[in-house]
């Protein structure tokens, strides 16, 4: 059976990939400025904390600034996405494990913007054209 006209129109994977880019790598962007702005004191002591070095706070620039706007340039893109996706992982284990199964005071899941960040750089990362 054909599809109505309007479904139809709606199929736009190429302008669905392009808002899915800009809205992660976006959004994950002006984390990474906030963090240039008011500095990673904060990250370099939740790092000593956890008996790691603090210089590599310096890494969460990389994953919220340098990736995004690869992302966002188009270039390197899934490489760039999965950064995005790991910086994911390291603020989940170094910040908001006991949230990990935990709802919101909304009732959503208490991770639900880290989990949209990391699936979503993942959906980028695996719908990313190779780039030769």
């Amino acid at each position: 059976m054909k599809k109505p006209l309007f479904l139809s129109a709606l199929h736009q994977p190429v302008a669905g990939f392009l808002i899915l880019r800009w809205v992660v790598a976006g959004l994950m962007l002006l984390h990474g400025l906030s963090k240039m702005t008011h500095g990673l004191s904060s990250i370099e002591g939740m790092l000593v904390s956890a008996g790691l070095p603090a210089f590599i706070a310096y890494g969460v620039l990389v994953g919220e600034v340098l990736a995004p706007l690869l992302v966002l340039a188009n270039r390197w893109v899934a490489p760039a996405a999965l950064v995005m996706a790991f910086n994911m992982v390291v603020a989940v284990a170094l910040v908001h494990t006991s949230q990990f199964f935990t709802l919101g005071k909304s009732g959503g899941w208490a991770l639900e913007l880290q989990g949209l960040y990391f699936f979503g750089s993942i959906a980028i990362a695996l719908m990313a054209p190779s780039q030769t």
